[in-house]
């Protein structure tokens, strides 16, 4: 039988200063990345949150899917649990994803937006939260500790 992963979770915990050290820093770009990923998804003109629930089809559910999963992600990972780490996965991808999605429902954008969208500082960010997602600290931490 399935166990309720959300059970048992203490909503007030968003930081575990006994993880190593890539997913501490990790869970503070899932919080920070989650904070501008809200304010583009309601500005909505502004960046490929925003764009993306403008245009609809799937980048208008992948979008409030991956503003969500931020912040869900890093309380996840901070109280223990692996659905946390699959979850900053996906909140790490997710705007590689969006922007694939655009430039496919747009004809307009090439693979080199589709990676930077011409904003190398914020690819930089967005690189750094994958790297330290999958970086096999982070990840061994993963397999054994979190449940």
């Amino acid at each position: 039988m399935a166990q309720n992963p959300l059970a048992g979770l203490d909503w007030r915990r968003w930081f575990d200063r006994m993880l190593p050290q890539t997913l501490q820093i990790a869970l503070w770009l899932l919080y920070m990345d989650g904070v501008f990923a809200l304010l583009d998804y309601l500005d909505g003109a502004r960046d490929i949150y925003g764009w993306s629930r403008l245009l609809g089809g799937a980048g208008g559910i992948v979008a409030p899917l991956a503003v969500i999963a931020h912040p869900l992600a890093g309380v996840l990972i901070a109280n223990g649990r692996r659905l946390g780490w699959h979850l900053g996965i996906f909140a790490a991808f997710s705007p590689f994803i969006l922007r694939a999605l655009i430039a496919l429902r747009t004809n307009g954008y090439g693979v080199s937006w589709i990676v930077t969208q011409d904003d190398l500082i914020g690819f930089v960010f967005e690189a750094a939260l994958v790297v330290l997602l999958f970086h096999p600290m982070s990840r061994s931490h993963a397999t054994r500790w979190l449940r």
